[in-house]
């Protein structure tokens, strides 16, 4: 038997009995061959730096996924695009861009973590030319851990309020109230009158124009909005305490890596889908539940020839997937390498899209039931976003017998929801960090420091965001920083680099070692030529119908509020070409040489073992033993 080689047989890469005996070790500097005995190879020095930690069960790999993809977005947004774009006929664009871009891009970012076992940075060691798509990803999940903790914030402030005997959202006898505040009445009144018809002292045109508590709450206690953008105002510091417990939240989540966060998704991903089944049978026990949730299945053909519908679905479906973060990357990179990462994207992808149309039935179950006590269409009661979750649902649990408890579960699930989005985020952007820090710099503690300063630093970002003027920055990062253009860039580009510079034949193969197995040839064809279609052809569409940040379709920002939104959309945009026109500046050489050079992997001590025996590749090098030496020694660049 050849000991320097070993056998590909299944397409899987087979370690022949002498290296698995510990007779392939790394070349580093001082490492010697003593202590050789019975054909075995000790390394005296063991290095400071620990071994990548791996989860403990597979299963913490799923959990994770399913904490981290599926999110508030799944709730509060699907729901919404579902009904707005034809009903069930939406579900036909949403499956087919799921498949077409989605699945595919989702399987890639796992794959491509569990492969180099890096970071959402160092993972792009397998072509460093295109380093500047791991920088834009760190870019764009800094941004959004920095805003989105901000709705969890909201939430708790919501929980901490729905233990009273009367929720507070529920009258206009708070200090927070003004004149034009009016408790809910029943609109069918009115519709069967005439306008100067009078009901509380008021007639149907002076209704009309008055506010709900809920909406007054909304803006006047927990926002305390002020005119506009250049109008800060002071902290809320009930928010501040809000925010603080949050942080401190993530970090005791985050900070000693994946063993622990392995742990505690068991809790924040299962616990959400409990609360929403307790929710989908109380709102289907409602009066209108059934009206709400044919208004959210009914279908609408026509839909179908709307670009708007397509282009939802696709925004959607990269939104929910948590697709360009880099998130899914560093998650993979726990795996093991020959973990069935092929089988785990389908079953992920599954219960991602799964979870937002189980999440539909409950919204709609329980604003079918606030539309008919309000006397009014469900259009007038169906809204997205925080919208949906801060003003509409706690209108219609107001509504409700026990009102505080289903508040108070359903804000806690809001809590839990966002959670593990929020500290899986911070672990992807901690992972890419600590990943790029030379092994010479490791000392003890440097995780738990780098979560905190990490916390640190974006905590006190967020202090802006619990001003008067708060809201205003608030949107300012959720529409541009994070938003459907700087993911699709991002996916463009991740599919353009593995299927045209690394090769999509090459990756496939690479899958094989890992899993045992080619992946259906439909992955590769996705990656090369349709999933980049799809992806740039939204792109510009949204380039093409941009429209000026509104908030509450009254206040326009003002154009230097949009020009610091661009500066966060373009600061993840242009680490691409930025990056890569550096990394060709800086090489030697004709430009021919520049690009082959830069287009080489370099690869980690891990695929010593795993891919050297099967292919010569740059940074491992095999040296012919002599023919009294029992020793293989492989060099890595790395």
């Amino acid at each position: 038997m050849d000991t320097g080689r070993g056998s590909l047989s299944n397409g899987t890469c087979r370690v022949s009995l002498e290296e698995k005996r510990g007779q392939l070790i790394p070349n580093g500097g001082g490492h010697e061959a003593d202590g050789l005995a019975n054909g075995s190879a000790k390394v005296p020095y063991p290095p400071a730096v620990p071994e990548r930690a791996t989860w403990t069960r597979q299963m913490d790999f799923t959990m994770s996924c399913v904490g981290f993809a599926v999110g508030l977005g799944n709730v509060w947004r699907f729901p919404y695009l579902c009904y707005k774009n034809g009903g069930g006929v939406f579900l036909i664009p949403y499956i087919l861009i799921a498949i077409l871009g989605g699945i595919p891009i989702f399987f890639l970012e796992i794959a491509l973590g569990q492969f180099m076992k890096a970071g959402s940075i160092a993972v792009w060691n397998i072509a460093p030319l295109f380093q500047g798509i791991g920088f834009a990803s760190v870019v764009i999940v800094f941004f959004c851990n920095t805003y989105y903790i901000m709705i969890l914030a909201w939430a708790v402030y919501y929980l901490v309020k729905s233990f009273s005997a009367t929720l507070p959202w529920s009258t206009c006898s708070n200090p927070w109230n003004t004149d034009e505040c009016v408790e809910i009445f029943r609109h069918e009144d009115c519709a069967n009158s005439t306008a100067n018809s009078t009901f509380g002292n008021l007639t149907c045109d002076e209704l009309s124009d008055k506010v709900s508590p809920i909406t007054e709450f909304w803006e006047n206690k927990v926002l305390r909005i002020s005119s506009g953008l250049d109008d800060v105002g002071t902290i809320n510091w009930e928010m501040v305490l809000c925010l603080l417990a949050c942080w401190v939240l993530v970090y005791f989540c985050v900070w000693k890596g994946v063993k622990s966060t392995g742990k505690i998704v068991y809790f924040t991903a299962t616990f959400p889908y409990v609360v929403l089944l307790i929710l989908l049978i109380r709102g289907a026990m409602l009066p209108g539940a059934l009206d709400g949730i044919i208004y959210y299945l009914k279908p609408d053909w026509s839909k179908l020839a709307a670009a708007q519908v397509w282009i939802d679905a696709g925004t959607q479906i990269f939104f929910s997937y948590a697709i360009g973060l880099g998130a899914l990357t560093a998650l993979g990179s726990y795996n093991r390498f020959n973990n069935d990462c092929y089988k785990d994207a389908f079953i992920l992808a599954l219960i991602n899209s799964g979870t937002s149309f189980f999440a539909g039935f409950v919204v709609f179950s329980i604003l079918g039931f606030m539309a008919m006590e309000q006397g009014v269409d469900i259009s007038k009661v169906a809204e997205s976003g925080p919208g949906l979750a801060f003003i509409a649902y706690p209108r219609a649990v107001s509504l409700m017998p026990v009102a505080p408890l289903w508040a108070a579960l359903f804000f806690f699930m809001l809590l839990i929801l966002g959670l593990d989005s929020q500290f899986v985020g911070v672990e992807g952007f901690i992972t890419a960090i600590l990943d790029l820090l030379p092994p010479k710099y490791y000392f003890r503690f440097q995780r738990e420091v780098a979560v905190a300063v990490c916390c640190a630093v974006m905590f006190f970002i967020d202090l802006t965001m619990v001003t008067e003027g708060g809201m205003y920055v608030f949107q300012l990062f959720d529409y541009y920083s994070a938003s459907g253009m700087t993911l699709l860039w991002q996916a463009f580009w991740q599919c353009v680099v593995i299927a045209w510079v690394y090769g999509a034949d090459r990756f496939m193969d690479d899958v094989a070692r890992m899993i045992g197995y080619r992946p259906f040839p439909w992955m590769k064809w996705c990656w090369s030529i349709i999933t980049p279609f799809v992806c740039m052809a939204i792109f510009i569409f949204h380039l093409v119908n941009y429209k000026p940040l509104t908030y509450n379709n009254t206040y326009t920002y003002p154009w230097w509020g949009e020009a610091i939104g661009w500066v966060f959309a373009m600061s993840s945009m242009l680490c691409v070409p930025l990056t890569f026109l550096y990394k060709i500046a800086k090489a030697h050489g004709t430009l021919k040489e520049r690009w082959q050079h830069l287009t080489e992997p370099i690869w980690s001590a891990h695929h010593m073992e795993y891919l050297a025996p099967c292919t010569h590749m740059k940074g491992l090098a095999s040296m012919d033993p002599g023919p009294d030496s029992k020793v293989i020694i492989f060099e890595s660049v790395m």
